[in-house]
């Protein structure tokens, strides 16, 4: 269970794929807190450590992950959003976050609004996957607020702190992000599917 809130950044130092899976080494100045078999997000993705050698540990991404997310499409030298699972008896400061990303969506648009960066995101409505007004996202790992929801994009309004702190420094339009919907969301329209 993770918050959304990015803990750090890490460094992509080697992709390497093995049948249809695909190991990433991190590097990342939380290396040496961590311990093989701990759950870490990247980009928003629940990843396990198997394995750790001084400031760099690798991570394995499976065939399902792949297909639901950004994650093989990381290369070398690219910066990633990390975030270690939530501690019991935190302050939620985020939201409720899973780590499993349910889609990607592509950035069309990035809009420098006085004060803070708005970004819009297109996605796939026919995953029957939703937002609403004034509600959560994770994109990248990071806890939104949703500013204008539509069925099939939605926008978010980023502070400078988070800009500067997260990957979105480097978003550009037409880039691929990971997106987990509200967890309460998506149990209120399974429901709502069952009832109708």
């Amino acid at each position: 269970m993770f918050t959304g809130i990015i803990e750090t950044l890490g460094v992509v130092k080697n992709v390497k794929k093995e049948q249809e899976n695909v190991h990433l080494t991190i590097k990342s100045n939380i290396t040496n807190e961590l311990k093989i078999d701990q759950s870490v997000a990247h980009n928003g993705v629940c990843l396990t450590v198997v394995a750790i050698d001084k400031d760099e540990y690798t991570v394995t991404a499976i065939k399902e992950t792949l297909d639901k997310s950004n994650i093989g499409r990381l290369k070398n030298t690219e910066i990633i959003n990390l975030e270690r699972a939530m501690k019991m008896g935190d302050r939620l400061d985020g939201h409720i976050v899973q780590g499993h990303v349910d889609e990607t969506g592509v950035c069309k648009n990035i809009k420098d609004e006085n004060g803070s960066t708005v970004c819009t995101f297109h996605y796939k409505s026919s995953k029957n996957n939703i937002t609403i007004e004034k509600g959560s996202i994770t994109v990248n790992g990071v806890s939104l607020t949703v500013v204008n929801s539509k069925q099939d994009e939605f926008s978010v309004a980023i502070i400078p702190y988070t800009w500067e702190h997260t990957t979105f420094k480097t978003l550009q339009v037409n880039d691929v992000v990971n997106l987990e919907f509200d967890v309460i969301g998506k149990y209120v329209a399974r429901l709502t599917a069952f009832n109708s």
